[in-house]
């Protein structure tokens, strides 16, 4: 069974991870800094606890559903390297102690008011999912970005 945002114990060990990490630790794929990864997962998590809508992307509406079949419903994490949606980019510094706080308080906002805090607005790629798919996906966007910086 897939791990979710939505597990207390989860939700505690990307809590406990996202404590670990310092300024000093280093990615071992992709581009971003650390602190640009936590404001992009932060974006993320915005649009799961329904305070962005970003607009459907043309082949979302084409292979989403084909792909969050494949991404969800198994316990395999999200590949290295994987691509990211143009509206999570972020390109400019960001402050490492700013975007950990702002991270921890979305994932807990999501975590404690579960599905009743839960967008029902879709995903950008996936199309429409249910709050227990939200949550599957937003603990492996977290996880994913933490092993990128190797907490």
């Amino acid at each position: 069974m897939p791990r979710t945002l939505f597990e207390p114990a989860a939700a505690a060990d990307v809590q406990s991870r996202l404590r670990a990490l310092t300024p000093a630790h280093q990615r071992q794929w992709g581009k971003m800094t650390l602190p640009q990864a936590l404001a992009h997962c932060s974006a993320a998590m915005e649009m799961a606890v329904d305070d962005t809508r970003p607009k459907r992307m043309m082949i979302g509406r084409v292979i989403g559903p084909l792909i969050r079949r494949l991404a969800l419903g198994n316990e395999r994490p999200i590949k290295k390297n994987s691509p990211t949606a143009p509206n999570l980019l972020i390109r400019d510094d960001r402050n490492f102690e700013a975007e950990r706080a702002r991270l921890g308080v979305l994932v807990n906002r999501f975590a404690t008011g579960a599905e009743a805090k839960c967008t029902r607005h879709p995903h950008p790629l996936f199309g429409s999912m249910t709050p227990d798919q939200w949550a599957e996906l937003m603990y492996k966007h977290i996880d994913h970005h933490l092993r990128q910086f190797s907490a």
